[in-house]
């Protein structure tokens, strides 16, 4: 079996490109190490490849269904969830009276790496249930942080997120579940849920949902959103789960991929009460949301990644072994077939591959860096941090999202009708990976998030301080040996960033927000390419300063080099043709009449 994680280039971007090792001097990191990390992540290595890698095809093959009432799982799911709870990964980034190792976040991230690669459908259930204890953690009340969040991190119970309606997928402003006020203070909640992950399972005693919905008489649109606690079976005063809550099964989806996950269809109120508690204020429930949703937005590029690292590892091994044809050169029809990986075109092939997802794993990681200089980073630095953070998160969800899939797609060209088969895992991860570009927000959402918010927001601060960093890097650069080629690439890249946002910002008032969203997608392709160049310019630098001390580990950074020359070559370039699109306001999708389709 072809390994699902390359455990050298995540060492090399926790310890090398990014300063992981130095968090220890913060205080809430003191007692670490960089051995502690390294021996929590070989031991998430460990669980992840025995208890989540061995099940991931049966997953795919066996689709949650019902029987008797109750959604049947492979039976080796609940021994993953069992291990991973039973290693303390659901309480690992915690305060430790919380039975947390207060792990930083960019570690938490690369040790749910791990089980992303190995098996993204059993994965889901913690990262759903961490997240939901995250947002609990900041909102919820000291009571319902007791009643609620505390099973979760002992992995006793399970999360979700419950936000979607059938009517409503994206457009949250539109949802109808309504809460009603009791006597008691809780409110009773009906209305319908759709895609639900996770939403309805055996693999854990409870399952407690975040709810979007309005109170009974609020406001129409976001600002009537508020977010309830809704468990599965009522809370005992003991904290044991008690009578059943009435969030009833009304359906499972069928998906194209991550098909272990399970996905719902949920009514509340159906045969009785269910029985809700308000978080924070009333009307605070998108935002309240968000925390959750931006976490998770980070982790779905994260899963992106690890998906088509798996895939690319896959086709790097069969490149390999499989012998086929020879060299352009060679003109003897009685000599040996050579492997694949000897062609000019696999070749690109498993490059493209390896600049898609090993750059993307260098931006989540960095990202999750961000998360943790806004929470413990020296104070006069968390605000550029956090304007950072905000302004990479679409780019972070989205472009590793898409460029994995083009990863994967590549995987399967590599290995050709064989990566077409059931007989690899390549066609799998890339069914699997297709859900990344739409949950979470789609790539048109991340688009106009991106331009119609976070590139203004505070005035534009978050770019400067991307435009700086980038900038320090570079210079940072000059002198190193070998990086003309992606410092050159970059700097061309940010020029015509600038070029275009400098064109169109100042244009919105005038041209309206139709015209001015109508190319998102563009300054979401034009920024998200150039900040993954940025990622490899940094990884680049890392290794040429590496490698005239390196034996053991030339190579490895050789590969490096050569990946980031790659990037600069074939894929920045094709930052100009969005950058031009871009700054041109061209019309052409919104003068498209639909009756002309």
């Amino acid at each position: 079996m072809a390994p699902f994680l390359n455990r050298r280039d995540l060492s090399f971007q926790l310890f090398e490109v990014l300063p992981t090792a130095d968090l220890t001097a913060r205080p809430r990191f003191a007692e670490h190490s960089r051995e502690v990390y390294e021996d929590v992540l070989n031991l998430a290595y460990s669980v992840a490849e025995r208890y989540f890698a061995n099940h991931a095809r049966e997953a795919d093959l066996s689709e949650p269904h019902v029987v008797d009432g109750k959604v049947v799982l492979p039976p080796a799911m609940r021994d993953a969830v069992r291990a991973f709870r039973d290693a303390g990964f659901f309480s690992a980034h915690h305060d430790e009276d919380l039975g947390g190792l207060q792990l930083p976040w960019v570690v938490m991230q690369a040790v749910q790496a791990n089980f992303q690669a190995a098996n993204v459908s059993t994965s889901g259930y913690p990262f759903l249930t961490i997240g939901n204890a995250n947002l609990q953690r900041v909102f919820a009340s000291p009571e319902q942080q007791r009643r609620y969040m505390l099973p979760l991190l002992e992995g006793r119970w399970f999360g979700t997120m419950a936000l979607s309606e059938p009517h409503a997928g994206s457009g949250l402003a539109d949802i109808t579940t309504t809460a009603t006020a009791r006597p008691d203070g809780t409110y009773a909640i009906t209305g319908t849920k759709m895609w639900i992950s996770g939403g309805e399972h055996e693999l854990s005693e409870n399952i407690v949902h975040l709810v979007l919905a309005r109170i009974a008489g609020g406001p129409a649109g976001v600002k009537g959103i508020s977010l309830f606690l809704v468990p599965r079976y009522r809370v005992n005063e003991d904290g044991t789960p008690g009578e059943d809550n009435h969030v009833v099964l009304a359906g499972l989806n069928h998906k194209m991929g991550y098909r272990g996950t399970t996905n719902t269809l949920l009514n509340f109120g159906e045969g009785g009460e269910t029985i809700g508690e308000l978080v924070g204020e009333p009307g605070r429930g998108l935002a309240q949301m968000f925390h959750m949703m931006n976490e998770a937005r980070i982790g779905v590029g994260m899963g992106a990644v690890m998906l088509g690292t798996a895939g690319y590892l896959e086709s790097l091994a069969y490149a390999r072994e499989r012998r086929q044809g020879r060299h352009a050169s060679q003109k003897d029809p009685a000599a040996p077939p050579v492997p694949i990986i000897e062609h000019a075109d696999v070749r690109r092939l498993l490059l493209r591959q390896k600049v898609f997802v090993e750059g993307g794993l260098a931006l989540g990681l960095y990202a999750s860096l961000l998360v943790d200089d806004t929470q413990t980073g020296p104070e006069e630095g968390r605000a550029d941090a956090g304007l950072l953070l905000d302004l990479l998160t679409p780019i972070v969800k989205s472009w590793p999202s898409k460029y994995s899939q083009e990863a994967l797609s590549d995987a399967i060209q590599v290995m050709g009708g064989a990566g077409y088969t059931r007989d690899f895992n390549v066609e799998m991860y890339y069914r699997d990976n297709r859900l990344n570009p739409i949950h979470e927000g789609t790539e048109g959402i991340q688009g106009n998030d991106l331009l119609g918010r976070k590139l203004t927001q505070a005035g534009g601060r978050g770019l400067n301080v991307l435009l700086s960093r980038m900038q320090a890097d570079l210079n940072a650069s000059e002198g190193l040996e070998g990086l003309d080629e992606i410092r050159d690439g970059l700097r061309q890249a940010i020029t015509w960033n600038t070029q275009a946002l400098g064109a169109i910002l100042p244009r919105a008032a005038e041209l309206g927000p139709d015209l001015f969203l109508a190319n998102a997608n563009s300054a979401l392709e034009m920024l998200g390419h150039t900040v993954v160049g940025w990622m490899w310019l940094r990884q680049a630098a890392t290794a040429a300063r590496a490698l005239p001390g390196a034996r053991a580990d030339a190579d490895f950074y050789r590969g490096k080099l050569q990946a980031a020359r790659f990037y600069a070559t074939h894929e920045l370039p094709k930052v100009r043709a969005h950058a031009d699109l871009l700054a041109s306001a061209d019309r052409t999708t919104t003068d498209m009449h639909s009756e002309w389709f």
